[in-house]
């Protein structure tokens, strides 16, 4: 089988050939049909996160690893004690995988494994950017229903995190009171999801036209540019005084800067922060405890979660969103494109 790994931090991924793994136990094997392109692949290529200040967060504990989380693939192979799958269906993987054994896993949030013992796919243990992907258990593998090949591996990701991002928010929310920053891959479904699930449109904020543009065809019910020096008050006037809760998929300096100031008076706002571009924030504290505000971090979403999100797929509540499909051989030139902003949407790749 062919696989792109990491060899070096920031380096191109390098094609290796290596022997296809043979489920075995509980394990099985999955023939990569399509592999989604999520922006926090670039953060595992890159090595580290940024903290502020010049520090790198490491973003990854090993090299040689095999990328690729949003997995959708046909079973190929089965270990001896599987028996509620079915070779040669098509399944989405759900990646977040953990040890299995510590209090997070028992309480049903694997996906809050510590990172030293956690298998989450493409992450700790190799992923998708492969012809096969071995998965510790079938409870891992989602039919997707009749949802397009290129795009069902990235309800894995994208699609969850959204979902439990959404979720985190006063769902009561009504579509001029949610505000979504950051109009890519992950605010892109987002949308759909959030009309789909919680039938919320919200604004939409971004410093690209062209993703605005978009968002605004995808169902936003505004959209603002976050270069504009009176967004605030832009935001202020359509949603009658400012948000009561915002999703941040970006997560930089300059996104919490302009978040916190979309909230104006009101009081019991969430901050939901999603992305990882990086850097350090400072509070004002008392702004804190009189507007009664919170700051959550949101970090993909459960196994139970995704069970939720699947059924809505399936029943073809969520309309999809259109993917770019690549082939595997092109990753590097896909990661460097997705780092650079010169992709629209989503993208996928096909070995």
């Amino acid at each position: 089988m062919k696989s792109y790994k990491i060899t070096e931090s920031e380096k191109p991924l390098v094609e290796i050939n290596h022997e296809t793994p043979i489920p075995v136990g509980k394990q099985v094997l999955v023939k990569t049909i399509a592999c989604g392109v999520c922006h926090s692949d670039i953060h595992i290529h890159d090595g580290f996160f940024d903290g502020g200040d010049g520090n790198k967060i490491p973003s990854r504990l090993q090299d040689n690893l095999t990328m690729g989380h949003e997995v959708y693939g046909e079973l190929v192979s089965v270990g001896e004690e599987v028996s509620n799958v079915e070779i040669g269906k098509k399944y989405v993987i759900y990646p977040w995988i953990g040890c299995g054994d510590c209090d997070q896993c028992n309480n049903g949030m694997e996906h809050y494994c510590s990172p030293f013992t956690a298998q989450n796919l493409g992450v700790n243990v190799d992923g998708g950017y492969s012809d096969y992907v071995l998965v510790k258990d079938e409870k891992y593998l989602f039919d997707a229903g009749d949802t397009p090949d290129n795009l069902a591996g990235s309800y894995a990701c994208r699609g969850l995190t959204a979902y439990s991002a959404l979720k985190k928010t006063n769902q009561n929310n009504t579509s001029n009171k949610l505000a979504i920053i950051g109009a890519g891959g992950l605010g892109v479904l987002a949308l759909k999801i959030a009309k789909s699930a919680f039938n919320i449109q919200p604004l939409v904020i971004d410093i690209d036209e062209q993703k605005l543009n978009l968002a605004k065809e995808l169902g936003a019910s505004a959209v603002f540019n976050a270069t504009h020096t009176n967004v605030v008050e832009e935001v202020s006037e359509f949603s009658n005084g400012g948000v009561h809760a915002v999703i941040d998929f970006v997560g930089s300096e300059q996104t919490l800067e302009l978040g916190n100031k979309l909230f104006g008076l009101n009081k019991g706002c969430k901050y939901i922060l999603v992305g990882l571009f990086g850097g350090k924030y400072s509070l004002t504290l008392p702004m804190m405890t009189f507007g009664a505000r919170t700051i959550e971090g949101s970090y993909v979403g459960s196994l139970a979660e995704m069970h939720e999100l699947m059924e809505l797929v399936r029943a073809n509540k969520i309309e999809p969103v259109k993917v770019n499909e690549r082939d595997l051989s092109e990753v590097n030139k896909t990661l460097a494109d997705l780092k650079n902003g010169n992709i629209e949407g989503l993208v996928c790749l096909k070995p």
